[in-house]
């Protein structure tokens, strides 16, 4: 019997309908109540001292660069590795940013290369928590330590990267600051949304980080919405010239009831990659996910095959062929310097060998928390019999 296996469906729960028809019957419907609890509620599960909520990943990649005055001129590094909002947000602020590769059959930037990328103009290193696995931020900090550079800010990409573990702690805390994604297809999600979450509110010299990063979220203003809505409290200044990318009290409410759920989904996930992993632990041509060591655990984001020996032709026929399966697989990620918006700014894909050799031959399995484990095996009986139908 035939199945029709989609992509990442949003998990969704009559807990989180429930959660934004209250929001909505509560007349408050923008950034309020709802969004103040969901920050408090994310910091404490990253074993953060703050968060701060935005309307989506790519906000909080650029907010810090906007409240830490990094622009045109200055130098940010990060990896050819990701999705384009993690490079295009340097480019908003007029940088052409350095791009380090990742390290050899590894999916995350290469950090013995971070050292010599360094410049005298470079003001802050975006890594990437690729698929859920944490990069060594540690190894980050004893390169800049190294270099004498201890000023350079790190934000780490942690998109992918909620409910990973670096060294026993929750990913959230680890780097100056980091970004993370609820976007429909992430393992949480609060249909559009993300948040900046960090230790140190007087990071580099700031006398309130939190305050300044909400401002540049609300266009500057020195009043949020609620707080003008009470009586005779119109009056508000523009303190910064900011952004409008603030998260509304209807996306946090559905970001607190994930939250609550978040483990148990987690841990689905995580049954699926075993499920992958083992049909595949005596397949030579698979190269299966990372999960967990003594440094770090994964956070069961993707579950990104390499098939080793094959070009990426041969891949691509392997998802044409699940794909007349009904069975839906993705690619993480074209590099950057692949796309034409980035050739236009001169980067060539031939500077960086080890990311196409990544992408070339990877597939991304569907690993969802509604998934069943007969359907996870149906996949992978699946992925099997077509690779090595190639194969021959």
């Amino acid at each position: 019997m035939t199945k029709k296996i989609p992509f990442s469906p949003p998990d969704i729960t009559q807990k989180e309908i429930d959660a934004v028809v209250d929001v909505l019957k509560s007349g408050w419907i923008t950034t309020g109540p709802k969004t103040a609890e969901f920050e408090k509620e994310l910091a404490k599960y990253c074993n953060a001292n703050h968060a701060v909520a935005t309307a989506n990943a790519t906000s909080g990649l650029e907010l810090m660069l906007q409240v830490f005055d990094i622009k045109h001129g200055d130098d940010v590094i990060t990896t050819p590795y990701t999705y384009t909002a993690t490079a295009s947000v340097s480019v908003h602020r007029g940088i052409k940013p350095t791009m380090v590769d990742v390290k050899k059959d590894s999916f995350l930037i290469d950090i013995d290369k971070l050292y010599d990328a360094i410049k005298p103009n470079t003001k802050a290193i975006y890594p990437v928590d690729f698929g859920g696995v944490p990069v060594d931020y540690d190894a980050i900090r004893d390169v800049l330590k190294a270099k004498g550079r201890e000023d350079i800010i790190i934000v780490a990409d942690s998109s992918h990267a909620i409910g990973a573990s670096y060294k026993g702690k929750k990913v959230g805390a680890q780097a100056d600051a980091h970004v993370f994604s609820f976007h429909a297809v992430k393992n949480l999600i609060t249909a559009e949304g993300g948040a900046v979450t960090f230790n140190d509110n007087h990071l580099r010299g700031k006398e309130d980080l939190v305050k300044e990063l909400k401002l540049m979220s609300l266009h500057g203003q020195s009043k949020d919405a609620l707080s003008k809505m009470k009586a005779g409290a119109w009056k508000y200044d523009i303190l910064y010239t900011g952004y409008k990318c603030n998260m509304t009290d209807i996306n946090a409410a559905i970001g607190l009831v994930q939250l609550s759920r978040y483990e148990n989904m987690r841990k689905i996930r995580k049954s699926i990659f075993d499920l992958y992993s083992d049909a595949l632990k005596d397949k030579d041509w698979a190269i299966v996910p990372f999960e967990k060591d003594d440094v770090k655990q994964n956070s069961y984001h993707l579950y990104s095959l390499r098939l080793n020996g094959f070009k990426e032709e041969d891949r691509n026929n392997v998802i044409k062929a699940l794909a007349d399966r009904d069975i839906a697989t993705n690619v993480h990620f074209t590099p950057l310097p692949m796309f034409t918006a980035y050739k236009n700014l001169g980067y060539s894909i031939k500077d960086y060998p080890n990311a196409y050799a990544q992408y070339a031959n990877e597939i991304t399995l569907p690993s969802y928390s509604m998934m069943s484990l007969d359907d996870a095996q149906y996949v992978i009986e699946n992925v099997i019999d077509v690779v090595e139908k190639i194969r021959k």
